[in-house]
């Protein structure tokens, strides 16, 4: 019984070293991060999702908080950032990203660039500061959006539900439209005011689309014909949310950039991800 007790004592100790040397890379935002329901066969990621691919574990752990449809403005209010301070070491690292659902009209999530956005993100920063966590603001990600022209911003939750004939008929260009405006240039503004460090998550995907093309791009997104994909039988236009393929393309994508930033994680990058 005493060799038991000692050996448990051991791992016990063992495992409290090796959760002292790990550090954390919390991520806040909405649903192109945000966990997704992977039951049966469900292939809709957020792209924090596959983060951790491009992380050595045994140093480096990804804890994902995004949520889809939510706001700068109503993860706050909801108490989910109370909750992710309470966790925050001082050495880790917060991703801040939002601005998809700021843009909303509804009260409840609706925030304004060059005020009340500006000052939830400065929140942020001020506050994984005071814990002695490093704040790292990204701007949206880009929408798949080449249309002729741009449609009203329409809530990207209820594309969740869509089948492919709900899908916007429209005629598609050559360019991708932008449809974030300030909310895309306010968390680079925020993060020049209180020196933060900045990944251009909005350039980097409007890239990596805009690359790809019209066609080729839907390859990222929650994009099929009916009969294409067993989970969505109906099909899907979704041309904000992405799929097992995208998360991971657009996770390696930031990782890089992430660690262009802070050269420190650099011995911990897996470059090319884990293989699944």
């Amino acid at each position: 019984m005493r060799k038991i007790v000692l050996a448990l004592l051991v791992l016990a100790t063992l495992t409290s070293l090796k959760e002292d040397h790990l550090t954390t890379i919390f991520v806040i935002g909405d649903s192109t991060a945000a966990k997704k329901d992977t039951t049966n066969g469900k292939v809709e990621r957020g792209w924090a999702m596959a983060l951790q691919d491009y992380f050595d574990s045994d140093y480096i752990r990804v804890d994902n908080h995004a949520v889809n449809g939510r706001s700068s403005k109503s993860f706050i209010d909801e108490g989910r950032w109370d909750k992710v301070l309470s966790l925050i070491r001082p050495g880790d690292y917060v991703i801040i990203q939002f601005g998809h659902n700021d843009e909303k009209a509804q009260p409840a999530r609706h925030t304004d660039p060059g005020s009340t956005f500006d000052y939830n993100l400065a929140k942020y920063v001020r506050e994984t500061r005071e814990r002695g966590g490093i704040p790292v603001i990204m701007n949206p990600v880009v929408r798949r959006n080449f249309m002729v022209k741009a449609p009203e911003v329409a809530d990207d939750e209820l594309l969740r539900t869509s089948t492919f004939k709900d899908g916007v008929k429209m005629i598609e260009g050559d360019s991708l439209i932008d449809t974030h405006g300030l909310y895309a240039q306010a968390p680079r503004d925020v993060a020049e005011r209180m020196n933060c460090l900045f990944v251009d998550a909005n350039k980097i995907t409007h890239d990596l689309e805009q690359g790809l093309g019209r066609e080729v791009s839907k390859k990222l997104h929650m994009w099929f014909l009916p009969g294409e994909e067993p989970s969505e039988p109906q099909g899907k236009q979704d041309n904000t949310h992405y799929n097992k393929y995208g998360a991971r393309v657009v996770a390696g994508l930031l990782a890089e950039a992430l660690v262009k930033e802070i050269p420190l994680l650099d011995k911990y990058y897996l470059k090319d991800g884990r293989n699944h």
